[in-house]
């Protein structure tokens, strides 16, 4: 089932402050349904938003932020105590820094901009994304924010396990991530003669996201939880 512009286009959100927010809503997965909307939200990070953008967010009915951060780095960007109390808030690694092949692999060549380092990331930290994906299971009621600096790269590895786990088509995946426009992501890329559809569809073929994230240690009820939360 190939994707809907419309419905595509209706899932960027508009919160001041923040250039990169859009609902996990509307897409189509393998079984016929479509994801809920309002359920989980990917974003860049909301330290940016203005009193209006919080505004907006609390509106939309979050009630969890899960900020995905990096081992060894200082991001101050990442930084922020949301407006309202009744939204809780989160913090997980999903990479580390201190990994020095990865840093002269990936860092070191601006790679890590690119979806060309998603495979490695993988097979280096199971652990760390299985644990990001519980944290959104074990969410309170209400909606799941969950963001990087720019809502690109932590933000797309997160949002293509839990789409996949969610049964969401590849092309609708594919689709998703490319609401992401980054220029010198592509130009890179092609440097690498790749493109943004090779590095997807790299990571995910073969990809048995079920068994990756119980591996890495969540559990058959955090899977639950998320496929009865995002897929209905």
């Amino acid at each position: 089932m190939g994707n809907n512009p419309r419905s595509m286009n209706e899932r960027i959100l508009a919160w001041d402050g923040c250039t990169n927010v859009r609902d996990l809503g509307g897409l189509h997965t393998r079984s016929g349904q479509t994801t809920r909307w309002k359920a989980i939200v990917r974003s860049d990070t909301p330290a940016r938003l203005s009193a209006a953008g919080w505004s907006a967010l609390h509106a939309y009915g979050i009630r969890t932020i899960v900020t995905l951060r990096t081992t060894g780095m200082v991001e101050e960007e990442l930084d922020f105590t949301p407006p309202y109390a009744d939204i809780a808030t989160i913090q997980t690694a999903i990479e580390d820094i201190t990994d020095l092949e990865f840093l002269e692999r990936w860092a070191k060549t601006n790679l890590w901009g690119t979806p060309l380092y998603y495979r490695d990331a993988l097979q280096r930290w199971q652990g760390l994304h299985a644990a990001a994906i519980g944290a959104i299971a074990r969410a309170q009621p209400g909606g799941v924010l969950f963001h990087c600096i720019r809502g690109n790269d932590r933000t797309g590895i997160i949002a293509l396990l839990l789409l996949a786990l969610a049964g969401v088509e590849p092309e609708e995946i594919l689709a998703d991530y490319v609401l992401s426009p980054d220029p010198y992501r592509d130009e890179l890329l092609a440097r690498e003669h790749s493109s943004v559809r090779e590095a997807i569809q790299s990571t995910l073929a073969g990809l048995d996201v079920e068994n990756y994230l119980l591996a890495g240690g969540a559990s058959p009820a955090d899977l639950a939880a998320i496929r009865s939360r995002l897929a209905g």
